[in-house]
């Protein structure tokens, strides 16, 4: 079952896309969030092993206002396997306790917002999810409502349901390969240690992505996207999204 039904689709998407591929954030970052919105398809990097002190199963807080303050909000999670759990296995340690605490301090620093209304309408399936007993499920549920309520038409599909060959640049290549895109959106962390080898032997070009360096960006690498959304608003965020997007397509290739 899908939490967004407008952010995820069970069909193969159409050829030639581009795509992003990530592990489920809870509640992203606003860069994060940007590269997924500027893609057609997003891969949700599920089967790979939990990493803790991530934001897997954390996010930054900011008050309105405030950017440049900000303070962990965590899911506590059990690792049934230890360090070789993979993140669609990590478990909620106390589901009841950790969705309470949750919405709690989401209403605890965004309430004021005049935006607040449109984020609390949406929280519902964030809040449904932790029923589920597993973290990796609540993160991609907080991300999939961002999207939704941005005006994301794109689609959403799992790794685990994807083959790939292992090899970290070769498992990217082969998982977009698998979607048929044509251009894979690579975040500057990736392009560190990306090869993008794998990729040209499969006419998939690799394309950095590049979010602007200043405004609401400048704490973007640092902060969930809810600052900005509950500072901005839906309709104004979105236009922020869809100008990166624009200018994300003007890049060359790099492969």
């Amino acid at each position: 079952m899908t939490a967004s039904p407008a952010a995820s689709s069970p069909d193969v998407p159409a050829p030639g896309g581009l795509c992003a591929i990530h592990q489920p954030n809870l509640f992203p970052r606003l860069t994060t969030l940007a590269k997924l919105f500027a893609a057609d398809t997003w891969i949700v990097l599920d089967d790979v092993q939990f990493t803790r002190r991530d934001y897997q199963h954390r996010t930054r807080l900011a008050p309105l206002g405030a950017p440049q303050v900000s303070r962990w909000m965590s899911v506590p999670t059990h690792l049934p396997r230890g360090r070789q759990t993979a993140v669609r296995d990590a478990a909620i340690a106390d589901p009841d306790l950790a969705r309470r605490r949750t919405l709690a301090m989401l209403r605890q620093y965004y309430g004021a917002s005049p935006h607040w209304p449109s984020l609390a309408q949406v929280l519902e399936p964030v809040g449904a999810a932790f029923a589920s007993g597993r973290t990796a499920v609540v993160a991609e549920t907080s991300t999939r409502i961002l999207l939704d309520l941005l005006g994301w038409k794109g689609q959403i599909l799992s790794s685990g349901g994807l083959s790939a060959r292992p090899g970290r640049s070769q498992r990217l290549a082969d998982l977009a390969g698998a979607v048929s895109a044509g251009s894979y959106l690579c975040g500057t962390g990736g392009m560190k240690y990306l090869d993008d080898s794998p990729f040209a032997a499969q006419a998939i070009t690799v394309i950095p992505f590049l979010p602007p360096p200043t405004g609401i960006w400048g704490s973007g690498r640092r902060i969930s996207a809810l600052w900005a959304l509950t500072t901005l608003g839906p309709a104004a965020l979105a236009e922020q999204l869809r100008t990166v997007t624009a200018a994300q397509a003007t890049l060359e290739p790099t492969a």
